[in-house]
């Protein structure tokens, strides 16, 4: 279920020379989570204003800086020591901005309806992930059609223009990702806190 969030690992430690020179310069988390947000939105600009397949190689690297800054603004707090409640607000919130950008990026080229949806469909995972870690169990990440994912398929859409196929991957892909998070999230409360109750009185 992790799909390419598997890679994380491999293009953290890709991120390490970048990580150690914005810290030695004493760049904060935060301004790190709005460069990604700023990331995907120059993105969109790409691929709202740029032909197919010319819009490929702009939105392919700032979707690339977007998912780097992700990465790097826990990394860093982590590492100075910075990590705050706040911090951890911010960077939840960068994330679901940059996503839903990213997204606005179809309008001029599908339907509103479409994109409306994918952008609905697309926070969807997030909100499950977030519901889980509020409840107390780990955070639940990875595919099929996670923020990596999403990633991809936008600069797909722009290498070939299938732009409504895009918007139907996002709305399905993101969709069946909830379902299978919300099982997982399912599976670990009930191993946690058993069968037939849940914090704060809900259940099943």
């Amino acid at each position: 279920m992790n799909g390419l969030y598997a890679l994380k690992p491999w293009f953290a430690r890709r991120l390490t020379v970048l990580q150690r020179q914005l810290i030695r310069v004493g760049v904060s988390p935060d301004v790190v989570t709005f460069a990604g947000i700023l990331c995907a939105g120059a993105a969109a600009i790409s691929l709202a204003m740029l032909p197919v397949p010319w819009a490929a190689l702009p939105v392919a690297g700032f979707l690339t800086a977007r998912l780097a800054c992700a990465n790097l603004d826990g990394s860093i707090a982590r590492e100075t020591e910075t990590q705050t409640r706040l911090g951890s607000v911010l960077n939840e919130v960068g994330d679901r901005a940059a996503d839903l950008v990213m997204i606005c990026g179809l309008v001029p080229h599908t339907s509103l309806p479409l994109v409306l949806g994918a952008l609905l469909a697309g926070s969807a995972p997030s909100w499950i992930s977030l519901a889980g870690a509020a409840a107390g169990v780990r955070r639940i990440n990875g595919g099929p059609v996670g923020k990596t994912e999403r990633c991809l398929v936008i600069a797909i859409a722009a290498a070939t223009g299938w732009f409504t196929l895009a918007a139907v991957v996002l709305i399905v892909g993101s969709l069946l990702t909830a379902g299978l998070r919300l099982l997982k999230v399912k599976t670990l409360c009930n191993g946690r806190f058993g069968e037939d109750r849940a914090p704060m009185g809900g259940r099943w």
